[in-house]
């Protein structure tokens, strides 16, 4: 499976196990990495020791090319990036500001970037700011989420269409079959996070783990859009924010109730009913728990079977 993006990270298979807070530590973007897919480690939900205590076990953990996942409204963001560039990472996804803001630097320093979009617009910022790929992610992604609503299978082949670069695509993909139809649609690789949520390497807690296992069709929704759109499980904080919204809550009181490290709370700590539990619409097709390295060989061995299928004739 070579490709531009298996050439441009050097990895065996064209899978990017995504930056997620509060997921993806060193173990599982170790594992991730061991597998033949790319594994990144989440620095959103990191202190900037913390992060380079990650980024020092992954390296000890695989041989293999790993990267870092940057949210550049990180408040410590210069730290965060003098860590990376001394612990030696070649690699470097950001996301949630301006790519011209930081690509000039790590490419001075010969680190190669890709940056997350939800946009046509924004892709094409991304490719003139000069960064080495693009992840394009859909409306049905978990977690923080772009404001057009544009699905994946909509936002695919229309960055495609205008992007000269690479291009890896996100949201509503944890199966080999929902893999080969974004790259039919024009992706070079897949990034997945929900999937790899449910995996026995993710740090999250066990009780979440447990909820993205049961989660069924709907389970999922897009909120709190005024502040940043964030995709949650219903749980009792959702059904707070929904009460909130019906009596018409202001912008301030809509933070208020969020209040801090609301994430953390849920993803990482296990309160399934007061914290906020990120995950993506494809939650509906995750049925177990199991090693990310199983997830990559079944993603794979997936993807081939349908690929073979798909050159068969439909009628």
């Amino acid at each position: 499976m070579t490709n531009r993006i298996t050439k441009l990270f050097n990895i065996k298979y064209p899978i990017i196990q995504a930056g997620m807070i509060w997921a993806s530590g060193w173990k599982l973007a170790s594992a991730a990495s061991n597998a033949g897919a790319l594994g990144l480690i989440g620095a959103g939900s990191m202190y900037p020791d913390v992060l380079r205590e990650h980024i020092q076990k992954c390296k000890k953990a695989t041989d293999q090319p790993f990267g870092v996942n940057v949210p550049m409204l990180y408040p410590n963001i210069e730290e965060i990036m003098d860590i990376i560039v001394e612990e030696g990472v070649k690699i470097v996804f950001t996301s949630a500001g301006n790519p011209k803001t930081w690509t000039p630097w790590l490419k001075e320093r010969g680190i190669t970037v890709v940056h997350v979009v939800s946009s046509v617009k924004f892709a094409l910022k991304a490719q003139e700011a000069g960064v080495d790929a693009v992840v394009a992610e859909g409306f049905e992604a978990g977690g923080h989420n772009g404001r057009e609503e544009t699905t994946t299978l909509t936002l695919i082949p229309m960055v495609k269409e205008q992007l000269d670069i690479p291009l890896i695509a996100a949201g509503g993909i944890a199966t080999g079959t929902t893999m080969l139809a974004v790259m039919i649609l024009g992706a070079d690789a897949v990034q997945v996070g929900s999937r790899f949520v449910a995996s026995e390497e993710a740090s999250s807690h066990q009780a979440f783990k447990n909820t993205v296992v049961d989660a069924k069709e709907g389970d999922t929704q897009l909120t709190l859009k005024e502040l940043a759109p964030v995709r949650l499980v219903k749980n009792k904080f959702f059904n707070e924010l929904q009460e909130l919204y019906k009596k018409g809550a202001s912008v301030d009181e809509l933070k208020t109730h969020l209040g801090r490290a609301r994430a953390k709370r849920g993803m990482f700590e296990g309160d399934l009913d007061d914290g906020e539990l990120e995950i993506g619409q494809i939650a509906g097709l995750i049925h177990d728990i199991k090693p990310a390295a199983q997830i990559v060989k079944d993603m794979v061995a997936e993807f081939k079977e349908a690929q073979q299928k798909s050159i068969q004739p439909f009628y």
